[in-house]
């Protein structure tokens, strides 16, 4: 059996919600246990766009804020969409190869369509095929409250073929559109918490859950 020192790193982009920084982002994982930290190469991206409204979190995490792309009231019709995926390719160009994604929030709304539209060749098109995705609070364009942007149109016209893994909150305003993601994967693997919209901390359980899933990943890369 392989050493576990001998094994690579998971390098991992992180995309964080809306309106808020990698920055912050950074802040809460950091606070999961260090047998899931010391496997992960871990890399936190501000969205391309200064937020163009006020912020939830504003008094509780300091800015600068940033979002991913815009959309109207009533998500149905995007701004920026393209925009935003040429940021992250050029990103990944420059400072990669990235492994997988972790997201949350709006940052998980777009990396969940990531995997299909690169399978399509309208998006991430220079860079390495997308391993994997860790999903927090994720949503899946199309379902329910989101429209869907054009560029997206096909992302989930068939299951996807990418070992994911979906952090779901029992409290969460958006836990009806993570488990309807479930359905675009092929085999998901979830992490069910008590909490709301945030990235929560890892129980004993939890800890299990994504440690294995790392695991998973390490011997793939």
């Amino acid at each position: 059996m392989e050493d576990h020192e001998s094994q690579r790193k998971v390098r991992i982009l992180c995309l964080h919600g809306f309106r808020t920084s990698g920055e912050i982002l950074k802040q809460l994982v950091l606070r999961w246990p260090e047998p899931v930290l010391q496997k992960l190469d871990l890399v936190f991206l501000d969205g391309p766009f200064p937020a163009q409204g006020r912020s939830d979190v504003e008094g509780i995490f300091d800015p600068p804020y940033f979002e991913w792309f815009q959309a109207n009231e009533e998500f149905t019709e995007y701004t920026n969409f393209e925009e935003c995926l040429a940021y992250i390719e050029d990103y990944m160009l420059k400072n990669g190869p990235f492994d997988g994604f972790l997201s949350f929030s709006q940052g998980a709304i777009l990396a969940a369509a990531l995997p299909g539209m690169q399978a399509q060749g309208v998006a991430l098109g220079k860079v390495d095929k997308i391993k994997f995705l860790i999903e927090i609070s994720g949503a899946k364009f199309g379902e329910n409250r989101f429209g869907m942007p054009k560029l997206a149109s096909n992302a989930f016209s068939k299951p996807i073929d990418c070992p994911s893994l979906h952090f779901i909150g029992e409290k969460d305003f958006m836990k009806a559109e993570s488990i309807a993601l479930l359905e675009a994967f092929q085999d998901p693997v979830v992490i069910h918490h008590p909490r709301g919209h945030t990235v929560p901390k890892l129980d004993d359980y939890s800890l299990e859950i994504m440690v294995n899933f790392i695991d998973t990943i390490q011997r793939m890369i």
